[in-house]
């Protein structure tokens, strides 16, 4: 018994022990569990992201060439970021017709917003501040001026001689590689020779928005006072048979037979681009071997001042000419066949419909001529040439679209988010140049389109009849297609279009003066030298020699600008 009970208190015992082991284990792994759970949950948040923000999960994308794809993604990637509103202003110039240079932007804008509400994006483009100056060089200027205070326009639509100047700075937006995104796509049909308008240094710097030719308007009723056949001269001065001598000579006799007031009326208040054929026309360049250099050829410089000099003495161009008004004297000067030239410009055409130049004999109201009134008045021919064994030349200037390198600044987080509001700027700009809208501009403004699907869209009867009706259902903006009604009922005519298709050609003897610098302050010596003879207060080897004394005295333009040739000896021009 006593053995036995032994055994089973041994058992006890055992069983006690086992029970203590068993216990002590599950104690110990139950303290260490949470360490090890909580060893594995914090390298599991080392390996797994965090939730990704909607901005970071909506990627601001390579341009791809597709406008719809691009604005797109541009206008989610800001709103990811918070921002559903872009707001731009535009500033641009010309004459009264070429309004699409700021209303350009607006229906752009228009089209970009109309893609986003089809594609359900909460986004929009807002154009707020809508500035149009009569005055070509005024948006420049003021944007010159207002770039260093950040209260620049956004888009401007100016003379494209203004990039080098505005690169030079540094105020202009680079859009070398977003145009190169386009070049298989929208930009492909532009036409080849504008890109050299907007290059400078190898990088593009605008996008052109048209070009023009600068055509010597022939007055019909003078010549017909005269005997004479005007569209004869206009093939004699396209031949380089007639040149500057046999058109001063035509003028003085109108002049003298009083088949005229005036011999020769041009321009008034600078020398570029209308007088620069001048220098063209004798034979001037501005380029030369050194591409960093402009050429001031002087033999070219005198005889275009000896012209001015002579039309002026001879009593054929008024003393005060640069003075002159637009709207009061020009033009009604122009329409009123009180002048046998004029030296002009394509967009001249239109502007002498749409505007009252014209006094009408029989009532005595002040009224635009009609499409019919203008082919009867007047013929055209290139610029002629300077003298004989020199060719006839025209001169373009093209207006292009230049975006600011802060473009989108008054937007919210412009410094992290900028890159995207350089990209709309520029699908504003590229918009702004759907074929339909270049064409609308070229028809009302009678400026040469820069592309070739705009120029079928001209010889398309079904949309030229619309415009002259007033129909101009392809504006998604309301405020842009009221700008242009009106003007596209006087404008869009059989007549015009024929105008624009015979001056085209013109294009083939042109000159663009080259994106230098040194051209700008180059040309107000020009017209400084040109007011002197004019007037008479220098003759023209006094007032050549005021050019070069003038470079000469600014250190910067001495040494960009290389002076070649001399003043000819004895060379006169007389009619």
């Amino acid at each position: 018994m006593g053995f036995q009970t032994n055994r089973t208190t041994i058992y006890i015992a055992a069983a006690v022990i086992l029970i203590v082991i068993i216990a002590a284990a599950l104690y110990i792994a139950t303290r260490q569990a949470p360490e090890t759970v909580e060893t594995e949950t914090e390298t599991a948040a080392e390996t797994t992201p965090a939730t990704k923000t909607e901005a970071q999960m909506v990627e601001l994308k390579p341009l791809t060439g597709n406008v719809r794809e691009d604005i797109v993604n541009i206008a989610r990637y800001l709103s990811a970021n918070g921002v559903t509103e872009a707001k731009y202003r535009v500033h641009g110039s010309g004459d009264p017709n070429s309004i699409m240079r700021v209303y350009g932007i607006v229906e752009a804008a228009a089209r970009l917003n109309k893609i986003l509400e089809e594609e359900g994006v909460n986004f929009k483009i807002v154009i707020e501040d809508i500035k149009f100056s009569a005055n070509a060089d005024e948006p420049a200027k003021v944007f010159q001026q207002s770039f260093p205070l950040k209260q620049e326009a956004d888009i401007i639509a100016v003379s494209y001689r203004w990039i080098s100047t505005f690169a030079k700075e540094g105020y202009l937006l680079d859009i070398t590689d977003y145009a190169n995104a386009y070049m298989g796509s929208e930009l492909e049909d532009y036409y080849d020779s504008l890109w050299s308008s907007v290059t400078y240094k190898g990088r593009i710097y605008a996008l052109p928005q048209d070009t023009e030719a600068r055509p010597l308007y022939i007055l019909k009723p003078v010549m017909e006072c005269l005997g004479y056949d005007a569209w004869d001269i206009a093939a004699k001065i396209d031949s380089g048979e007639y040149t500057w001598k046999d058109v001063m000579r035509i003028a003085k006799e109108a002049v003298d037979k009083g088949c005229s007031e005036w011999g020769v009326i041009h321009r008034k208040g600078s020398a570029h681009p209308d007088l620069v054929q001048f220098y063209y026309a004798f034979g001037g360049e501005f380029t030369g071997s050194d591409p960093d250099k402009l050429y001031l050829n002087l033999e070219a410089l005198y005889k275009w001042l000896a012209v001015e000099y002579a039309l002026a003495r001879n009593g054929l161009t008024p003393e005060n000419m640069l003075e002159w008004d637009w709207a009061k004297q020009i033009h009604p000067t122009i329409v009123s066949a009180k002048t046998a030239f004029d030296i002009g410009g394509t967009w001249y055409w239109t502007e002498w419909q749409t505007k009252k130049y014209y006094t009408d004999p029989q009532t005595g109201e002040q009224r635009g001529l009609t499409p019919e009134e203008v082919k009867e008045r007047f013929a055209y021919s290139l610029f002629p040439a300077g003298e004989p064994g020199k060719s006839p030349v025209t001169l373009s200037q093209p207006f292009v679209w230049m975006i600011s390198a802060n473009a989108g600044k008054l937007n919210p987080k412009y410094d992290d988010l900028k890159e995207a509001y350089h990209r709309i700027a520029f699908l504003l700009i590229l918009k702004a140049n759907d074929p339909d809208l270049v064409a609308i501009h070229s028809i009302v403004s009678a400026h040469i389109p820069i592309r070739e699907k705009a120029a079928l869209l001209m010889d398309d009867q079904e949309f030229v009849g619309k415009l002259a009706q007033g129909n101009l259902d392809m504006f998604v903006s309301d405020e842009a297609r009221q700008a242009f009604v009106e003007i596209a009922k006087k404008t869009a005519h059989p007549i015009n279009i024929e105008f624009l298709k015979n001056v085209t050609y013109m294009l083939e003897y042109t000159h663009i003066p080259p994106l230098h610098p040194s051209y700008q302050p180059l040309a107000e010596f020009f017209k400084d030298a040109v007011d002197f003879v004019l007037k008479g207060q220098m003759t023209p080897e006094e007032a050549t020699n005021y050019v070069v004394q003038k470079i000469r005295a600014d250190p910067e333009l001495a040494e960009t600008i290389e002076i070649v040739g001399s003043i000819p000896s004895g060379w006169q021009i007389s009619p």
